[in-house]
């Protein structure tokens, strides 16, 4: 039995008690596909009505919780979680259409963040962290119940809902800090709701020990019948890129690199086996990039540029992927509203959110603080300008189906494709991905440090950078800009080519806080939001001087539901408090 994100979702298992803490959220208000391969309907009463023996039987019971997992990670709460928090006080974002309506979001872009904002909100995350809990609690009696349910698909379920949470708590503790940290799920009134905090690091290591202990488990490799398990879904790849990325986190380099590599030659030998499949008969952009399975971002024909933008963002599933929520090219189907809304849309080329002035004027004022030159296609393609202005775009990435750079013009500029229709917006919301992972890689081993590991760093970063180069000339980056024994440059290079290859995906954030607990002050970060510029800049910088504003704080609702709590110091304790209010 097997189940597919595409179809129809029923409520299964819904709870009518309401609460605001974080293990309300909690508890079995699954939205499940329909099982159309199983020639009916599972039909599943309110959870009041449930006798649980006869819910938890079979393998299809077990799935259709693991797919209640995958639908609430698509939910738009969850999604816009994701981009606010990753990305939103990042430099890459400022407010856009509608902002001054909308205090909560601008009061991040000003750093005045109170414990009453509503994108501290966490309990959809905890949401899906109890459904993980509790198919890891019942799966179990199900193969023991079920003979067709394997102990090896007991154990690759297992391994995929380990995954699911521990991404989930990873999001968490990357914004909160210290969280409260359950692996046991919420069944009754009666269990404890209220816990105190588990540190930062001891969250990590956990994280780290349950992804070490399954890894072996999860499928390597979906059937190509199911075309968008394969990213759609958890597999030993994206538990390697999740491992690469918190071993980053934890400053073991030696693990982030090993794990990256991991990735890099799984992706490898993907390409190389379906190359055989093709009897090795590929168009010249079909090839691999310095030895990586990167897709070139050079169209096969013709003088244009704006390739890879389209397999990766706009047709999705692309051969880089290796996790991203998928949203059906079919209105039926749930959207992906949180791009919609916060991006923009066929109604609005700027969105609630739009990219900072400096980004957008960066080649036409030619400081080139972020890109490197006019060549970089990366330039055009995240970016939509808006008519008439130099300075004013909205995001293109995700928003927009195509985008096309004309090399035979004077000047080089961007042909846009059509947005997607607003509260329809089908790309999908990439969470892994080659590149971030090769990235990844060259940040460890610049940290490693040796002057070999150093250029290994560099030459990474320059295949990444090359890829999107549309000069007809010199597509590598110029050595004589950058000492690559200088380890401080080098930091500086690999941060600034994660910030041009990830915009808007919700990483920059996090990059700038992991590269202050890397440094132990907040002097890089502080100095980067400052370039969106604005007459609070100078206090916004002040702000975040203090190690703990880089953090978020809890919501005020968390702290009054459980006393366990401690808020963040930089943010005060109650409603009103924020780490300074600026005029």
């Amino acid at each position: 039995m097997t189940y597919n994100h595409a179809n129809n979702s029923r409520n299964i298992l819904k709870r009518n008690r309401r609460t605001r803490t974080w293990a309300a959220a909690v508890l079995l208000a699954l939205q499940a596909p329909v099982l159309t391969s199983c020639g009916n309907f599972l039909e599943i009463a309110p959870l009041e009505t449930i006798v649980l023996e006869k819910f938890w039987n079979e393998e299809t019971d077990v799935e259709n919780v693991v797919a209640g997992c995958y639908a609430a990670m698509q939910d738009q709460t969850v999604v816009s979680r994701m981009m606010a928090w990753g990305e939103f006080r990042s430099d890459n974002i400022v407010g856009g259409t509608g902002i001054e309506n909308n205090l909560d979001l601008s009061n991040i872009f000003k750093e005045n963040i109170n414990a009453s904002n509503s994108f501290l909100k966490w309990g959809e995350f905890y949401n899906i962290i109890n459904r993980c809990n509790t198919v890891l609690y019942y799966a179990p009696s199900v193969a023991e119940k079920d003979p067709n349910y394997t102990q090896s698909e007991l154990r690759a379920t297992e391994a995929e809902v380990t995954a699911i949470r521990a991404l989930m708590y990873f999001y968490l503790i990357r914004t909160f800090r210290d969280v409260p940290y359950v692996t046991e799920p919420y069944l009754d009134d009666n269990q404890q709701l209220a816990i105190p905090a588990t540190p930062f690091a001891e969250v990590l290591g956990h994280l780290i020990s349950d992804l070490e202990r399954v890894q072996d488990y999860a499928v390597r490799k979906y059937p190509t019948t199911k075309n968008y398990y394969q990213r759609g879904r958890i597999t030993q790849d994206a538990i390697h890129a999740m491992l690469c990325d918190m071993y980053l986190w934890q400053q073991d380099y030696q693990n982030a690199v090993r794990y990256a590599d991991m990735v890099i030659q799984a992706k490898t030998a993907d390409y190389e086996a379906e190359l055989n499949r093709m009897s090795g008969v590929i168009s010249a952009n079909q090839q691999m990039i310095d030895g990586y399975p990167i897709i070139s971002d050079a169209y096969a024909t013709g003088n244009y540029y704006g390739n890879a933008f389209i397999e990766i963002f706009s047709d999705g599933n692309s051969r880089e992927s290796i996790l991203e929520l998928i949203y059906m090219e079919d209105d039926q189907m749930p959207a992906n509203g949180a791009v919609s809304n916060y991006y923009g849309n066929s109604e609005n080329t700027v969105g609630s959110v739009r990219p900072a002035d400096f980004l957008m004027s960066d080649i036409n004022d030619e400081l080139f603080t972020v890109f490197e030159n006019k060549y970089d296609a990366r330039f055009y393609e995240n970016m939509q300008p808006v008519t008439g202005s130099k300075t004013l775009a909205g995001i293109n990435k995700y928003a927009n189906r195509s985008v096309m750079i004309n090399l035979g013009k004077a000047e080089l500029e961007g042909t846009y494709g059509s947005a997607y229709a607003r509260d329809h917006c089908h790309a999908n919301w990439i969470l892994y991905r080659l590149t971030d992972v090769m990235l990844m890689k060259a940040e460890a081993l610049v940290e490693m440090g040796s002057p070999e590991q150093m250029q290994q760093a560099f030459d990474i970063v320059n295949t990444v950078y090359k890829r999107s180069n549309c000069s007809a000339t010199d597509k590598n980056l110029d050595p004589a800009r950058y000492s690559v024994t200088n380890q401080d440059v080098m930091r500086d290079l690999v941060l600034l080519e994660r910030q041009r290859e990830l915009m808007f995906e919700g990483k920059r954030w996090y990059d700038l806080v992991r590269r202050s607990l890397r440094d132990g002050n907040t002097g890089k970060l502080a100095g980067r939001v400052a370039l969106k510029g604005s007459g609070g800049s100078t206090a916004i910088s002040s702000k975040l001087s203090s190690m703990d504003a880089i953090f978020w704080p809890y919501h005020i609702d968390e702290l009054d539901v459980n006393e366990y709590l401690t808020q963040n110091p930089a943010f005060g304790s109650g409603e009103n408090s924020s780490i300074e209010l600026t005029q």
